[in-house]
C-alpha cells in the first residue's frame, strides 16, 4: 500500500472512530425507544394531517431532539459519570470528546429537532418536544442530586413522547394522549427502582440520593415498585373502552401487566440483586410488547 493510501486508511478509521463516540454520546438505544413510542402514538391518533410524510417528519424531528437532549444530559452528568462503573467510559469522562464539543453538538441537535417539528408538523408538537426538553435538562436532571423524588419528575418528560406522535397525527391532546402519557410514566417507576436498587453503590459513589440509596432497608423501594406495577395494569387496558385498542392488546397487555406485577412482588420481598434484575428484564419486555401489540393490530386492522 502506497503512502497516500495508508493516510487515506487512517483518516477513513479516525472518522469512523469519531463519528462512533458522537453517536454513543447521544444515547441511541434510549432514541430508538422514544421513537417507537413516538410511532404507536401517531398509529393510534386520529388523522387529521394528510400528509404522507407526517410520520417521518414527527420521528426525525424527535431524533434530533432526544439525541440532543442525551448529550445535552452527558454534558452535565459528566463528573458524576466519572465517578460512576456504569458510566465513567462514556465519551465525556473517558476524555474522548470535549465539553465543548458535546455543548454545540447537543444545543445543535436539541434546538434543531424542535425547529425541525415547527416547521414540519406542527406548533403543538414542537411545543411538547420543548417541554419534554426542559423537563429532563432543567428539571429532573439537576433534581437527581438532590432528592430521591427526582424519578417522578423525571418520568414526566419520559412520559411525553407518545404525546408527541399523537400531537403529530391529530394536531390536538384529548384522553387517547393522555392514557398513552400515563401508561409510559406509571411504568417507568419501577423499571428505575429496579436499576436503582441494582446500581445502588454506583449512585451513591456518584453523588445521587436514589431511593435505593436512602432506602437500604428496601421496604419503601419494595412497595412502590408494587404499587406503581399494579396501578399499570388497569391504565394500560382503559386503552380497549376508549375504542384505540381490541382483544388482542388486552390479552398482551393484562399478561405482561401481571408478569410486570409479579417481578415487582418478588422485588419487594427479596432485596437482593437477583430479584430486581429479573423485574428490570420483565419491566424491558413488558413495554415492547404492549407498544408492539397496538402497531400490530393497527396495521392488520
Amino acid at each position: 500500500m502506497t503512502f497516500r493510501g495508508q493516510q487515506q486508511v487512517a483518516l477513513r478509521g479516525l472518522v469512523q472512530e469519531r463519528s462512533h463516540v458522537y453517536v454513543e454520546l447521544t444515547k441511541p438505544r434510549i432514541t430508538a425507544m422514544v421513537l417507537l413510542t413516538v410511532c404507536v402514538g401517531y398509529a393510534i391518533a386520529p388523522h387529521a394531517t394528510t400528509s404522507p410524510f407526517a410520520l417521518l417528519h414527527v420521528l426525525v424531528g424527535a431524533a434530533l431532539a432526544c439525541s440532543g437532549a442525551g448529550a445535552l444530559n452527558q454534558l452535565m452528568e459528566r463528573r458524576a459519570d466519572s465517578e460512576m462503573d456504569r458510566t465513567r467510559f462514556r465519551p465525556l469522562p473517558a476524555h474522548r470528546v470535549t465539553p465543548a464539543s458535546a455543548f454545540a453538538v447537543g444545543v445543535t441537535l436539541a434546538l434543531g429537532g424542535v425547529a425541525y417539528l415547527a416547521a414540519t408538523t406542527n406548533l403543538l408538537t414542537a411545543g411538547v418536544s420543548a417541554t419534554t426538553l426542559a423537563g429532563y435538562l432543567f428539571c429532573y436532571t439537576p433534581l437527581k442530586r438532590t432528592t430521591p423524588h427526582s424519578t417522578l419528575v423525571g418520568a414526566i418528560p419520559g412520559a411525553l413522547p407518545p404525546v408527541m406522535g399523537w400531537t403529530a397525527a391529530a394536531n390536538h391532546i384529548d384522553l387517547g394522549a393522555t392514557v398513552l402519557f400515563a401508561i409510559l410514566f406509571v411504568w417507568q417507576i419501577p423499571h428505575f427502582l429496579a436499576i436503582g436498587r441494582l446500581y445502588r453503590n454506583d449512585y451513591q459513589r456518584g453523588g445521587f440520593p436514589m431511593l435505593a440509596v436512602i432506602d437500604r432497608e428496601g421496604k419503601v423501594t419494595g412497595h412502590q415498585m408494587v404499587v406503581y406495577s399494579m396501578m399499570l395494569v388497569p391504565i394500560s387496558l382503559l386503552l380497549v373502552p376508549l375504542g384505540l385498542a381490541g382483544t388482542f392488546y388486552f390479552a398482551c397487555a393484562l399478561a405482561a401487566g401481571l408478569a410486570y406485577l409479579t417481578a415487582a412482588t418478588r422485588a419487594a420481598k427479596d432485596t437482593g440483586d437477583t430479584s430486581a434484575r429479573k423485574l428490570l428484564l420483565t419491566s424491558v419486555l413488558h413495554l415492547p410488547i404492549l407498544l408492539g401489540a397496538l402497531l400490530i393490530e393497527r396495521i392488520f386492522s
